[in-house]
């Protein structure tokens, strides 16, 4: 069971949200049409271990054959829009107008970012989150086409690993991210990692260096 607190008797900003990930607990709306926003604290938390991470042979196919590009960090509001969007993949959204206005201000500060999956100039696919520390702190992703959704995903680990990320909090376990071997901890184990992540520093444009590096 996740614990559901009331919203802060605080305004919410930005800082407001950087300090609740820091004390391992998350933001949430009923639906997209709610105004208002709960705080969550799951009793287990789901989280990809970067060293762990699996890639099928059929995805690690689509990647050598699809012809898409990535992009990090260039349209925030389409990826907010995909992830807020009803779908094949899901029937409703938590992503209200308050996440929205929040992240986009996180995104503008270089903290909210975007993996974009791009078929010529469409985006087809992608996922946001949050980058604190040595932590990354994801919170959806979307498709459009096949296989666009992973595809981030995969990038994402890689560039996490290449910037030295401790720690890949995807909130909770879905079957799906089983299948990349995600995992459920407890809630104290998730903080003890965390507060190992928090002390650290990550670089999500490490992997972008190491590519524009000729000796790399």
């Amino acid at each position: 069971m996740s614990r559901k607190t009331d919203p802060f008797a605080l305004d919410l900003t930005p800082e407001l949200i950087i300090r609740a990930y820091q004390a391992g607990i998350f933001p949430m709306a009923e639906d997209a049409s709610s105004p208002d926003l709960f705080w969550v604290s799951p009793q287990q938390r789901g989280i990809i271990p970067l060293d762990g991470f699996h890639v099928s042979k059929s995805l690690r196919k689509a990647m050598r054959t699809r012809d898409f590009s990535l992009r990090i960090d260039t349209d925030f509001d389409t990826i907010i829009e995909g992830c807020a969007s009803e779908g094949t993949d899901r029937d409703s959204t938590w992503i209200n107008p308050t996440i929205r206005k929040l992240y986009g201000q996180l995104f503008e500060r270089g903290i909210c970012h975007t993996v974009e999956v791009w078929d010529d100039d469409e985006v087809v696919g992608g996922l946001y989150g949050l980058s604190i520390g040595a932590a990354f702190f994801g919170e959806s992703m979307f498709h459009r086409a096949t296989d666009a959704s992973k595809i981030a995903l995969a990038h994402l680990v890689e560039r996490l690993r290449a910037g030295g990320y401790r720690l890949l909090d995807t909130q909770f376990a879905t079957d799906h991210l089983r299948s990349f071997g995600g995992v459920e901890i407890s809630r104290e184990e998730y903080e003890v990692k965390l507060a190992d992540a928090l002390v650290h520093r990550g670089d999500f444009h490490a992997w972008d260096s190491a590519r524009s590096d000729p000796g790399a």
